[in-house]
């Protein structure tokens, strides 16, 4: 007996078996249809998915599982002609249960075909995917909301960055901040936002280079906009890595705190000015006080001394007296200096143009330099009119072209500059906005370290060699431009010289239309190399009503001539070195041809007429001259 199955029971019982199978998915729906789309099988997963039963849908059209616009639009047909056209059709979309609501399907269909070839329909698999696309949608929400978010913040740069440093997306705050529109950035190296000098320290590589290392990056430095202005930055930035643990790339956050940076900076210079003022007053009054006691001290010494040579006859011992005599005076002088500092001597202040008071104190600040500096002037010519002490306000201007000279042992240049400015509150320590006259007195010498010039108006402070100097010249000038209700400035660098500023109040009007009656004379220029026959002319011919102007050489006069276009008469001696007295007077002449020259000199007229030529063309004088001589010169001239 043979209980072998025939080939036919063996390949009916697999068909079972595969029917079965197919029958029990309940995950997928999997079922037939032919050619046209008739439903012509059904398993547990369709009648699941979309609530009919085979007897409902096998024999209906496979169409009624679509939405009416996907059947309006005749997909169900395009889906099957694909399928048969290329072999397979694949697709997501919306599809409808048997009560009418939806779900999200992810749809195969394969075409079927006999063992001879004839095309008999189509193996349809759907499987509801509705849970993913939500999860999907959800995610894809978030990532929108989150897109929205991070490009609506205005106040932050923020933007990604590959490993590499380069601009994958860019925000508005980016766009506002940093100047660049996203297309001209994305693709870019983020190392363009820094500064020449960092993208030379390679300090972008360094920044990502720590980001990848440390997992963050922090600091704050300058950053450059597209328009290449400077911002200051706080920055940070965080490494994004895979979820294999590789390097995803750079999130960076960047915000603009140059004001907070300010700010700052302003309350930290208030607070340094408020100390510096604190402390200077501070100094001022034990300064006052040990100077008042100390000139007590030395008034007993200096009475002992004058009643002492009565009660001796030894000359020895008078010369032990002289000698002390000249201490108490040196030390009568340095207490006078204390008392400036401390703002206790009396002022004398007078309206003035200040202009007119440097133009009669030049030749004495030109002496005050040496012949390896030059000497420059610029002086507004609308400068406005201001109370001053004028002899005090020499004292401080000398000592500041004192202080340049010092400055520079190997030659330079002192500029002396007078203006009229605008203060803002505070711009300059102690003085109120408001309108100033400043006179500026710079050189180019070795110039000051922060350090010195915080301390550069305190009593005694000076980086000068011992016996060089006392360190009272510039607290000399503090004490008495506080004491004149103005202030000094200093601006000062390492190898770039310095600028003392003084700011004295402004009245309001200029020296041009409110000059006193007596400065409304004519003026003189008095050049002489010898200082005290320069001086003594300078006296005559203050006696008859002039306006003085001195110089020691014929450049400086011919500096003042250029500069100073109302001086009626040139007063020269005619032997000087490095220009002549008829040299200066030719070039007075083509500058000023209607201006009076009188020419001096100790030898004769016939011996110098020997030696120079073109001395006949000017009026000459014979040293020594009388103030009578000099009137006569004057109108005859």
């Amino acid at each position: 007996m043979n209980d072998k199955p025939s080939p036919q029971s063996r390949t009916t019982t697999a068909e079972s078996r595969f029917e079965l199978l197919v029958s029990g998915i309940n995950d997928y729906a999997i079922y037939m249809l032919n050619p046209e789309g008739i439903v012509t099988s059904w398993n547990a997963g369709a009648r699941r998915f979309k609530g009919y039963t085979a007897d409902e849908i096998i024999g209906e059209h496979f169409s009624r599982f679509y939405t009416p616009a996907d059947r309006q639009s005749g997909r169900p047909a395009k889906a099957l002609e694909i399928a048969l056209t290329e072999g397979k059709f694949e697709a997501e979309g919306w599809r409808v249960r048997k009560d009418g609501t939806q779900f999200w399907t992810s749809v195969v269909i394969d075409p079927i075909y006999d063992t001879t070839g004839q095309h008999i329909g189509f193996a349809k698999i759907t499987r509801d995917v509705t849970e993913r696309r939500n999860a999907e949608e959800a995610l894809r929400q978030s990532e929108q909301r989150f897109r929205m978010l991070v490009q609506g913040v205005t106040d932050y740069a923020i933007y990604m960055l590959s490993p590499a440093g380069e601009v994958t997306n860019w925000n508005l705050g980016a766009e506002r901040i940093k100047g660049y529109v996203a297309d001209e950035v994305i693709g870019t190296s983020f190392s363009r936002f820094h500064t020449p000098e960092d993208q030379a320290a390679e300090l972008p590589a360094v920044a990502l280079a720590t980001a990848a290392r440390e997992g963050r990056f922090e600091r704050e430095a300058w950053r450059v906009r597209k328009d290449g202005s400077r911002f200051w930055a706080h920055v940070i930035i965080d490494a994004i890595y895979n979820d294999d643990g590789t390097l995803a790339g750079f999130a960076k956050i960047t915000r603009d705190i140059t004001e907070k940076k300010n700010a700052a900076e302003a309350l930290e210079q208030a607070n340094a000015a408020l100390f510096q003022s604190q402390k200077m007053e501070a100094i001022g009054q034990l300064t006052g006080g040990i100077a008042h006691d100390f000139n007590n001290l030395l008034s007993v010494i200096s009475n002992g001394l004058e009643v002492l040579p009565l009660k001796t006859g030894e000359p020895g011992d008078m010369k032990i007296v002289e000698s002390m005599k000249r201490a108490v005076t040196r030390g009568a002088t340095l207490t006078q200096q204390l008392l400036s500092f401390a703002r206790q001597q009396p002022l004398r202040p007078e309206k003035h143009n200040l202009n007119t008071v440097i133009n009669g104190f030049e030749a004495v600040l030109r002496r005050a330099g040496n012949s390896l500096i030059a000497f420059n002037m610029d002086l507004a010519a609308d400068l406005q009119m201001t109370m001053v002490d004028i002899p005090r306000f020499e004292t401080a201007l000398l000592n500041l072209v004192v202080n340049a000279r010092d400055a520079m042992p190997d030659g330079g240049r002192i500029s002396i500059a007078t203006s009229n400015v605008t203060l803002a509150d505070q711009k300059v320590a102690g003085l109120a906005a408001g309108q100033y006259v400043r006179v500026s007195v710079s050189d180019t010498g070795s110039g000051m370290p922060p350090d010195v010039i915080a301390r550069a108006f305190e009593p005694f402070f000076t980086t000068k060699e011992v016996g060089k100097g006392t360190g009272l010249g510039l607290s000399q000038v503090y004490g008495f431009m506080k004491q004149s209700q103005g202030g000094v400035y200093i601006e000062s660098a390492v190898g770039q010289g310095s600028t003392i500023s003084l700011y004295l109040p402004s009245l309001g009007d200029s020296g041009s239309n409110a000059i006193p009656p007596e400065d409304s004379s004519e003026k003189v220029l008095v050049v002489d190399d010898e200082p005290d026959v320069m001086e003594t002319a300078a006296a005559l011919f203050r006696s008859i009503g002039y306006d003085v102007f001195t110089a020691n050489n014929g450049p400086a006069a011919l500096e003042i001539l250029q500069r100073t276009k109302d001086i009626a008469v040139l007063f020269s001696d005619v032997m000087m070195p490095s220009m002549t007295g008829i040299e200066l007077a030719i070039r007075a002449r083509e500058l000023r041809p209607g201006m009076k020259i009188l020419l001096a000199s100790g030898y004769p007229l016939p011996a110098l007429k020997a030696q120079h030529s073109g001395i006949d063309e000017f009026t000459f004088m014979n040293k020594p001259y009388k103030l009578a001589e000099l009137a006569r010169k004057l109108r005859l001239s």
